[in-house]
């Protein structure tokens, strides 16, 4: 029987298809550097060293070409405001990255790289399903100590640990005992839990 956990890493990849470097128009060391700022980087290592008997399913390329965390109708996609919505028009720095896409392009790369991935996660939320009766999602993240111009919370309280939760998914006892875990593997420091 597999575990009822599935790891999405959404956004550890640097990969850049070469077919797509050309859509970018920073130069090489400017597109590197927006790759530094932007990639939640070793987040796949890191998660599937901590939980092996899990399910991952990792996001093959960069966010920069697509972000598989966004809605795929900006109309939908609060970070579409600053040009960071499910194709980024400009980076971290809201420096200018891509032309938007014409929707024609838009869609080959949903096609190429979203849905396939959210098929992906789908298949296999519904297996864990059918064989355990339950699935537990962990979405692996990491993030900068300091936050980066794109960000909507300047000012937010910025933990070691953050516990993304939903209303409708999440079951309390699940969040005490992850804060348990949390509070016996790491005593000192500060996490926070958003609902």
């Amino acid at each position: 029987m597999t575990a009822p956990i599935i790891l999405h890493l959404p956004h550890a990849s640097t990969f850049i298809p070469e077919d797509l470097r050309d859509v970018f128009l920073p130069s090489d060391e400017e597109l590197q550097e927006e790759l530094n700022r932007i990639t939640e980087h070793a987040t796949d290592q890191i998660f599937q060293q901590a939980l092996p008997e899990a399910k991952a399913i990792v996001f093959p390329v960069s966010r920069l070409v697509v972000d598989p965390e966004r809605f795929s109708e900006d109309s939908q996609e609060p970070m579409s405001q600053v040009g960071m919505g499910v194709t980024y028009t400009k980076g971290s720095l809201l420096q200018l990255l891509r032309n938007p896409p014409t929707q024609i392009k838009r869609q080959e790369l949903l096609e190429r790289f979203y849905n396939p991935h959210h098929q992906k996660l789908t298949e296999a939320v519904e297996k864990s399903l059918s064989r355990n009766n339950r699935c537990l999602i962990i979405d692996g993240h990491s993030f900068p100590a300091l936050p980066l111009p794109y960000e909507l919370q300047q000012t937010a309280f910025r933990p070691d640990f953050c516990l993304g939760t939903d209303d409708f998914h999440t079951p309390e006892e699940l969040v005490a005992k992850v804060e348990k875990e949390i509070a016996i593997f790491a005593p000192i420091r500060k996490f926070s839990v958003n609902f």
